[in-house]
């Protein structure tokens, strides 16, 4: 299973955080870099001017930056919060496995509604207001409690 995926199969969610550790370190920077290219493979060096001195990135989230004035390496890490346009989308990947996982042909209609169909009946839903529309009463309650 992928992370993404994660909330979609289970009540778990995924989430960002930020931090910052300052470790002392007597050796030389770049050894640090050739241990750490070693292990990980993917550390790339970054231009002087985004740091006040040397410093790589390690897997494009792991900054390592080493203070001159003071002999120690900074290690951050800022992962940036899902905004809210994600999270929606997120909403709507679980809602439209939940519906399947129920249902199983689910598509997708017009004007964001979603077209449920079951043994040849056919219910729409309007994924904003909640609404349900169906000939069949069953199937229209069926789908209005699942949602």
């Amino acid at each position: 299973m992928a992370l993404d995926d994660l909330h979609v199969f289970s009540q778990l969610s995924t989430a960002n955080i930020s931090q910052r550790i300052t470790i002392s370190y007597n050796g030389a920077f770049g050894v640090l870099k050739h241990r750490l290219k070693q292990m990980f493979e993917s550390v790339e060096s970054l231009p002087d001017e985004e740091s006040e001195g040397p410093a790589f990135r390690v897997h494009e989230r792991l900054t390592v930056k080493y203070d001159r004035e003071i002999p120690k390496v900074v290690v951050e890490s800022e992962e940036a919060t899902k905004t809210e346009e994600e999270n929606n989308k997120k909403a709507e990947k679980v809602i439209h496995a939940l519906l399947v996982s129920l249902f199983g042909d689910v598509k997708f209609g017009e004007n964001g509604r979603l077209v449920i169909s079951v043994d040849g009946n056919v219910a729409h839903l309007d994924k904003q207001s909640g609404n349900v529309e169906s000939e069949n009463e069953g199937l229209k309650e069926r789908v209005r409690v699942a949602f």
